[in-house]
């Protein structure tokens, strides 16, 4: 992403600071030495976050202290809050951000006669495109409000946001024409959700309007398919992503090529244009093309403890879909 001095750069789910930090790191990395204004801008200004759960809050304002990264004397950089609720307008010229996992967005009450509810959410912004309570397609949203004129995201996605219907369909078609998104990192499951759950990477550059569409091709590496990581026994490590470093091209992407031919079917790198992601059905980004290794091939299946995970991660999404049923048929009856 190669963040920059003078810049500002913002997470609105920033957790424990991690995506900050390593911009922080990265600004101090590629540019010291620093002038004084320089590094006035980087502890005070460029930084800002918000978070909804209080004591990772806390512990993302401790982690940016212990850097040098706000003061006693000034606001502190990170909010406690819904940032869904409104956006604080295109201020920023980068946003790097992993919303948490969960389809939808929900509150929880007690009733009068102590039972606990839980309510579906949706979040009604006017600067939105579309009304949803899919909390990933109203961080899709609220991330392309966050920029700034050729501000640049990257966003952690679930798959249902490459591929869902109505909402999904609408955020997808308008990215597509008011953003140059260029590049989707399909990662392995277990990389930023808990296992089971398949995350990408989607990263894109916010446009001015014009009645072209901004996107001229998708760039998508997968490196899920065939790929098994574990905390312990094969844990991921930046080694693992220096092809895909090489491929992206930071700084100079005209000169991207692809790694995938049909002499090359095994090529993890490849190029849609815009006319081919629009054909497909609901203009879903959700495309693999590898072919998974052969199930003889034992050495290739994940580790039994990776398997017993994603067996408890389905079929836990599986209880919460049908509690979600039970609940709207409650409210169906009730009203």
């Amino acid at each position: 992403m190669q963040p920059e001095p003078e810049q500002f750069i913002a997470d609105p789910a920033c957790g424990t600071g991690g995506f900050l930090l390593a911009a922080y790191d990265t600004i101090k990395a590629h540019y010291s030495p620093l002038d004084r204004a320089q590094l006035d801008h980087l502890r005070y200004n460029t930084l800002h976050g918000w978070e909804i759960v209080d004591s990772a809050a806390r512990l993302c304002v401790m982690n940016l202290y212990l850097r040098g990264i706000g003061a006693e004397d000034k606001d502190s950089p990170i909010e406690v809050a819904d940032s869904l609720i409104k956006s604080p307008g295109p201020n920023y010229h980068m946003v790097l951000t992993n919303p948490p996992f969960g389809k939808k967005s929900s509150v929880t009450y007690v009733t009068d006669e102590g039972d606990t509810k839980r309510e579906n959410q949706t979040i009604v912004r006017d600067d939105f495109w579309t009304t949803t309570s899919n909390k990933q397609l109203n961080f899709v949203q609220h991330v392309y409000n966050m920029l700034k004129i050729d501000g640049s995201a990257a966003i952690v996605v679930p798959d249902n946001v490459l591929f869902e219907g109505g909402a999904g369909e609408k955020i997808r078609r308008k990215l597509l024409q008011l953003c140059d998104v260029h590049t989707l990192l399909r990662l392995p499951t277990g990389i930023f959700y808990a296992q089971g759950v398949k995350a990408n990477v989607l990263f894109f550059d916010k446009k001015p309007g014009r009645e072209e569409p901004w996107t001229k091709a998708l760039w998508i590496y997968d490196f899920r398919k065939n790929q098994d990581f574990t905390l312990k026994q094969n844990p991921l490590t930046r080694a693992h992503l220096a092809e895909f470093v090489a491929c992206y091209q930071p700084g100079q992407r005209h000169k991207r090529t692809p790694i995938w031919s049909e002499t090359n079917p095994d090529g993890r790198w490849r190029c849609f244009t815009y006319d081919e992601l629009l054909a497909r059905d609901k203009v879903s980004l959700d495309i693999f093309w590898l072919r998974a290794d052969s199930l003889e091939d034992t050495a290739s299946l994940p580790h039994p403890d990776v398997l017993a995970l994603e067996m408890i991660e389905d079929l836990e999404a599986a209880l919460e879909q049908l509690r979600e049923i039970t609940d709207d048929i409650g409210e169906i009856e009730a009203g």
